[in-house]
């Protein structure tokens, strides 16, 4: 039996997950490597990072909201892409917030070993087996403990940035470019990381509450706050500090504020970095594991990783393994290579993100829903995609030798595992058939019914009678002029079978029920209707006719719906019939009756419908 998510995370909980895995190492141990490529411009680097975000916040946001669903953005790219692309982005997706998780736990050691004499790699393994069995037990109590310490560490940082700005020299800032310009764009694209936050909790959304709304109002906050304390607390942090001992910490923060304050404030800072590190290593954990899931779900991983505590409501294998994954790169990996691959790898992410929108909106799939639209379309779309292009070249071509190895990487993956146990289609391929084909052999229905499925649980669609009988009725796709009694004789074949009963016989009750008066209810709407002998009957058939069905008097119809049922079903008569009125009434219904490219998206568009349910 499948063990489905809780949903437990309310919006506070979502920007204090997204916040507090943006605002840690890239802010607490980050600004003085950026300052040595970047010199006093490396505010402006923050800024530039965090404004390249922007595209790519309102492309997931409207993914999210449209298919809420654990693995975040591998699960929208899979879905818009293909299991090809969907493995290399489920991959890159779990290995960059893995290294992110991994930056955060050496953060931790670097703070910590400051106290003690214990090896920093040993601090970061012992915090990793601490958060792994958090994240265990709750992903409740995780996103509780997040909140305080995200308000915690937002509290100290604002003090600090009080205090701290009567002490900025500016002479320290002026001039600012004194690297020149591009290096200010080499290294936004080195502290894209500090961003990374704003992608993981979207992997938790199933396990959100109200995750249309929750999702985009949680990460435009946490990206306006994470944006302007950036900017700030490294301002500050540049305006106290002499730039040659800059270069040269990895407690930026910390020795800003030995600078302009107490050591009660340095202290307070120091346990402000422990809190956003302790914040980020434990959201990594949270968010990462749940790409496996994700992944497995759709077997383009062993099934292994599906396997959810009855008892406690978690993936446990996932954030096993997630988590020693951590350990593995903490001992292995040097600094700047993790902040350099992570970024990498978040930016390909950033730039599927952006692709898939545009893909999801140009196939015209009808059960494609989101409760938020990304503005400016698709020019927001493209400049997400030209940015996140042009921060990946300003990496180096050492990076970018190693993100197209990881590539290649996960398309072997594909090819000798993957490609032998999935068959699925994408929004590509819909994509594709609006723009060329034309050839219905091309789609098959698994994206369409997955996406409606999707809607329904979102929604908390119920399931009543009219549901079900749209959901088994059968469906005429007509192309060409119809005259009425050549209809009738079509839709009798197919109901008499389903009902066994002599289409001829069927096809004169329509046809005599029809000169009795006429039932087409307005222009280009018909429900023809009949009562037959017998009991607890009733079936439903639906047409689209694209040229028309030509009723008496002239009358066109291109939105056909048929039902016969026995007479002690006059009320679930009356029902569809108030059921097929209200979902007609939508001015937009016509058009998107015409518009979509199969009968499957014709079950949908009704089945979607806003109405009553009874």
């Amino acid at each position: 039996m499948k063990v489905e998510l809780k949903e437990n995370l309310n919006l506070l909980d979502v920007f204090c997950i997204a916040t507090g895995a943006m605002i840690s190492s890239g802010l607490f141990l980050l600004p003085g490597v950026a300052f040595a490529k970047a010199g006093p411009a490396v505010i402006v680097s923050y800024v530039l990072a965090g404004l390249f975000c922007i595209p790519t916040m309102l492309s997931i946001s409207e993914l999210s909201t449209a298919m809420p669903k654990a693995g975040g953005g591998y699960f929208y790219i899979m879905r818009g892409f293909g299991p090809l692309f969907g493995t290399i982005a489920g991959l890159s997706m779990w290995f960059s917030l893995s290294l992110k998780g991994a930056f955060a736990l050496l953060g931790m050691g670097t703070y910590l070993s400051l106290f003690t004499n214990i090896p920093l790699e040993v601090i970061a393994v012992i915090c990793c087996l601490f958060f792994i069995i958090l994240n265990l037990v709750s992903v409740k109590d995780a996103g509780r403990i997040q909140v305080v310490i995200v308000i915690g560490m937002l509290a100290i940082l604002l003090l600090y940035v009080i205090w701290g700005m009567g002490s900025v020299q500016m002479t320290n800032i002026s001039p600012m470019f004194t690297k020149g310009v591009p290096p200010v764009f080499a290294t936004a694209s080195f502290v894209f990381v500090s961003y990374g936050g704003l992608v993981k909790v979207v992997a938790l959304a199933e396990e959100t509450k109200n995750p249309a709304r929750t999702l985009p109002l949680g990460m435009i906050l946490s990206l306006i706050i994470s944006a302007i304390t950036y900017t700030l607390v490294v301002f500050v942090t540049v305006g106290v500090s002499e730039p040659g001992a800059l270069e040269r910490t990895l407690i930026p923060i910390s020795d800003g504020a030995g600078v302009f304050g107490n050591e009660l404030l340095k202290i307070l800072i120091s346990i402000a970095a422990f809190f956003a590190f302790i914040s980020t290593a434990n959201s990594s954990i949270m968010t990462a594991s749940r790409y496996p899931l994700g992944m497995s779900r759709d077997k383009l991983l062993p099934a292994v990783f599906q396997k959810i505590s009855a008892r406690f409501g978690t993936p446990y294998i996932s954030i096993i393994l997630t988590g020693l994954f951590m350990i593995a790169f903490v001992l292995f990996l040097p600094l700047v290579s993790l902040v350099k691959v992570a970024s990498s790898l978040l930016l390909l992410i950033f730039i599927f993100a952006n692709l898939t929108v545009i893909l999801f909106r140009e196939s015209k799939i009808h059960s494609y829903k989101p409760k938020f639209y990304s503005p400016l379309y698709p020019y927001i779309q493209v400049i997400g995609i030209l940015g996140g292009g042009f921060l990946l070249i300003e990496m180096g071509s050492f990076i970018v030798f190693m993100t197209t190895l990881f590539i290649f990487l996960g398309f072997l993956w594909y090819v000798f595992y993957v490609r032998k146990r999935v068959k699925k289609d994408s929004a590509l391929i819909y994509a594709l058939e609006r723009l060329i084909a034309k050839d219905k052999a091309l789609i098959s229905d698994n994206i369409l019914n997955e996406l409606k499925d999707i809607v329904i649980a979102r929604d908390d669609v119920v399931r009543d009678k009219f549901h079900d009988l749209i959901e088994e009725c059968e469906v005429l796709d007509i192309d060409a002029p119809m005259a009425r009694d050549d209809f009738f004789n079509d839709a009798s074949a197919i109901l008499g079978e389903k009902l066994n009963m002599n289409p001829d016989d069927l096809r004169d009750m329509l046809i005599a029920r029809e000169n009795e008066a006429s039932t087409v209810m307005r222009k280009g709407l018909a429900i023809p209707h009949v009562i037959i002998e017998g009991e607890n009957i009733f079936e439903i058939l639906i047409a689209r006719a694209k040229t028309g069905v030509i009723f008496p008097d002239d009358k066109l119809a291109h939105i056909i719906f048929v039902t016969v049922g026995s007479n002690d079903n006059r009320n679930l008569h009356l029902k569809v019939l108030a059921a097929i009125a209200q979902i007609t009434q939508n001015p937009e219904f016509d058009e998107k009756w015409l518009e979509v490219t199969n009968k499957e998206e014709l079950k949908h568009i009704v089945l979607l419908a806003e109405r009553k349910r009874y």
